[in-house]
């Protein structure tokens, strides 16, 4: 039975496109679990401030979850 990774792997090397490596996957996958853990302690360092201390740093306590993961995200910085 064909699944629907493999007919997107046939599809990307039938178009040229590079494809990763397992091992890079994996190293991806890593960076990825250590940026949300990084976040995870920020957030709960971040948490039990109180609401004017988080405005003086310019964070909002509805945002802080959203906000500590893009902080911590290396994928969405240049």
């Amino acid at each position: 039975m064909i699944t629907q990774h493999q007919i997107l792997a046939t599809t990307a090397l039938a178009a040229g496109e590079p494809t990763a490596s397992p091992s890079g996957r994996i190293a991806t996958w890593a960076e990825v679990c250590a940026d949300y853990y990084a976040a995870a302690a920020m957030y709960e360092q971040l948490s039990v401030l109180s609401d004017a201390e988080l405005t003086r740093r310019g964070l909002s306590r509805a945002t802080l979850a959203r906000d500590t993961c893009v902080a911590c995200d290396r994928c969405s910085q240049p």
